[in-house]
């Protein structure tokens, strides 16, 4: 079977920001010094847009278009992520670049009545889920990709007709590369049919051994190897217990001996655990959780087991608890350290900052701390990312210049001003109903709006200091009128 996502990284874009259902969007990223659009939304499509074309021309298509920054390498993981869910319905999937999944399902599809009902019931859970999928059963890999893309007719092909559902196929059905599918549209060979018949030597000599080739593959006169994706080893510990724990101290232990064990099998694996779930079976049948998580991939038992004591009191044993079962659902790579004669400034590479990351996210929630880090963007609302972990270093060494506040507000704030004309600083502000009298003003900074993410007026930044001592970061939008909007943005230190 032939899986193929028309839409992958849009489909998974809304469903993370349901909005951009209802308009047009694009992702785009730079190449050879202009912004090339990587993926385009079925509204987008139906506009004319596709990916490959320069963003400038697309904005230019239609008013209303949405660009966004792709992210590199995105395709490749979601399709993983997708190959392992589909894993649940054969164990061999393959994932073909950029988004298409290859599942060898030889003696599964009976568990669902038959081949029919097998590609129903996935290709269902897949648009129920909120994918864009279309698939293909046949013999062969190639037949199966190519009647996903390009079929019309049945999207299941009969054992041994791999010829027949070819014959009306385009050439790019048998994933030729352009220049031999441009070499046939000279020709006016626009089907697969119309050469398929031809003796061997002469489409070697025409178009290379590559078409050949593939159109064996499809024929099933090649073999054609795929490479299965691999599901992580999970990292899991069991503990049974000869008789019901009932006691905190006696889930204490177990936790403890649990933690022995699992830490040490992620050392030797040069693992750290960033996400753990603790499962008690009670003796009632029913099963109790809970899980704790870290900043920084760890195999620290002490470190570890003081996160699980605060949430011990959490668990209920009921009648007793007689099977511990420890889960690390998240690990990453930990490097060796090696033991120092002194402590330095380590800064962020300081396991007790981690440690005491940890120990704070246990009692007020893992989503209250944050870490930013910069990103090439000069419009402030876009200058940070979030940081994956404290390990994640800036990924650029970009920077702006001039001084920016160390407190950003996530919206400017509307204030009202007081200012000599044209691009004089303010005199006067008022934010929040207090006066500041402004006594030092620098300024003005203008920064435009990145015309490939949306359309809007620029922005004039004042650093400005009151009567008071304290700083601010003010800009008055657009330019200069007989009635200018001023905001505030920031604070400094």
């Amino acid at each position: 079977m032939a899986i193929w996502f028309r839409h992958l990284v849009t489909d998974w874009l809304m469903l993370r920001r349901p909005e951009l259902r209802e308009i047009p969007f694009v992702c785009v990223l730079p190449e050879r010094n202009r912004m090339v659009v990587t993926a385009a939304s079925y509204l987008a499509e139906a506009e004319g847009i596709f990916a490959g074309m320069a963003a400038a021309d697309a904005k230019a298509m239609t008013i209303n278009l949405q660009v966004l920054d792709a992210i590199p390498g995105k395709e490749a993981r979601l399709l993983r992520q997708l190959g392992l869910w589909c894993m649940r319905y054969t164990p061999l999937v393959a994932t073909d670049a950029p988004d298409t999944l290859l599942l060898d399902i030889s003696g599964c599809t009976h568990l669902w009545g038959s081949e029919q009902g097998y590609l129903k019931e996935l290709v269902l859970k897949l648009r129920t889920s909120g994918y864009d999928a279309r698939a293909a059963i046949a013999d062969t890999v190639g037949t199966a990709w190519a009647v996903a893309r390009f079929g019309r007719v049945s999207p299941i092909i009969p054992a041994g007709n791999q010829a027949q559902a070819l014959l009306a196929l385009p050439p790019a059905a048998l994933r030729l590369e352009q220049p031999v599918l441009e070499r046939l549209q000279k020709l006016g060979l626009r089907t697969i049919g119309n050469f398929m018949l031809m003796p061997q030597r002469e489409l070697r000599r025409r178009f290379g051994e590559g078409l050949l080739l593939r159109l064996r593959q499809a024929l099933g006169l090649e073999e054609e190897i795929l490479l299965p994706v691999v599901p992580p080893v999970p990292f899991v510990e069991r503990l049974p217990c000869l008789e019901p724990i009932c006691t905190a101290t006696g889930i204490e232990i177990a936790v403890q001996q649990l933690l022995e064990r699992l830490c040490l099998l992620l050392q030797n694996e040069g693992k750290g655990l960033r996400r753990a779930v603790l499962k008690c079976y009670r003796v009632d049948g029913k099963m109790v959780q809970t899980g704790i998580s870290t900043n920084r991939g760890s195999h620290s038992v002490s470190h570890l087991f003081k996160l699980f004591e605060l949430q011990i009191a959490k668990i209920e044993p009921a009648l007793g608890i007689e099977l511990f079962l420890l889960e690390a659902s998240k690990v990453e790579d930990v490097e060796v350290l090696q033991e120092k004669l002194w402590t330095g400034n380590p800064g962020l590479a300081d396991n007790a900052l981690a440690e005491l990351l940890d120990r704070i996210a246990t009692k007020v929630g893992q989503d209250r701390i944050r870490r930013y880090l910069p990103a090439e963007h000069y419009w402030p609302e876009r200058s940070i990312r979030p940081a994956i972990s404290l390990q994640e270093m800036p990924g650029t060494s970009w920077r702006t210049n001039r001084p920016r506040p160390i407190r950003l507000l996530p919206r400017p704030e509307s204030i009202e001003v007081m200012a000599l004309l044209p691009d004089y600083p303010p005199k006067v502000f008022t934010y929040r109903g207090r006066r500041h009298v402004v006594v030092k003003a620098d300024g003005p900074e203008r920064i435009e709006r990145e015309w490939w993410q949306d359309q809007g007026v620029h922005r004039d930044y004042y650093a400005v200091e009151d009567e008071q001592g304290q700083r601010y970061w003010l800009f008055r939008s657009g330019h200069f009128d007989t009635a200018p909007e001023w905001f505030l943005h920031g604070f400094f230190a």
